[in-house]
This record gives structure tokens, sequence and C-alpha cells, in this order.
């Protein structure tokens, strides 16, 4: 029963200097029922440390509201009429990312 605001969780991570975009979206698990999933698109020439991300959402936010995937990007998916961006795009992007096992162990940056 807590609730957690994307837009909260997408100002503080786009405060990092090595992230030019971000959207968070929930995710469905087993355990807790729904955690959050950023995806993040780096600026120009930076590399991005999703634990070093995470560790900022940290400092900033309470523990439930870190997200526990953080995906690296190139771009966020927008509506071709406004430019919007499509969240249901990124929850089904990262529901097909947690079914591939391998793609967990990179995404996971730790337990909130």
């Amino acid at each position: 029963g807590f609730n957690v605001y994307p837009v909260e969780v997408e100002a503080c991570l786009v405060r990092h200097p090595a992230v030019a975009e971000v959207a968070v979206v929930g995710v469905p698990d087993p355990r807790k029922q729904e955690v959050g999933a950023a995806f993040v698109v780096p600026t120009p020439e930076a590399v991005i440390d999703p634990s070093e991300l995470q560790a900022l959402a940290r400092t900033e936010l309470v523990g439930y509201k870190t997200p526990e995937y953080i995906f690296v990007v190139d771009e966020l998916p927008r509506s071709s009429a406004t430019l919007k961006v499509q969240k249901h795009v990124l929850r089904a992007r990262a529901r097909s990312l947690l079914e591939t096992p391998d793609s967990v162990d990179t995404a996971r940056v730790g337990s909130p």
C-alpha cells in the first residue's frame, strides 16, 4: 500500500549529470506486487552506471521509491502526434526484458 509517483522519481534521476531523459514505470513483482523500473537516456558521450543512479535515488527518496530496475536506452518511445513518452510501451518492454533471465542480471541493481 505505498504510493510512488513516477514524476517524483524521474525528477530525482534526471538531476544526475549523465542523464538526459528518464521515464519510470511500474512492473509486476511476485513479492511486492509492483516495483519501479526506470528507462534512462544518457547525455551524449556519457556512460551511466545504474548502481550510481540507484544510490542517488536512495539519498533523495525513501527506499520503496527507488527503482528496482534501471534500463539504459538510446531513446524513449514517443507518440508521433504529441511526442509524449509512451509508458505503456516501456511497461511492455520491461516485462519482456524481465522474462529473459540474462537481462534481469544486468537490469536489477538491487532491492529497494
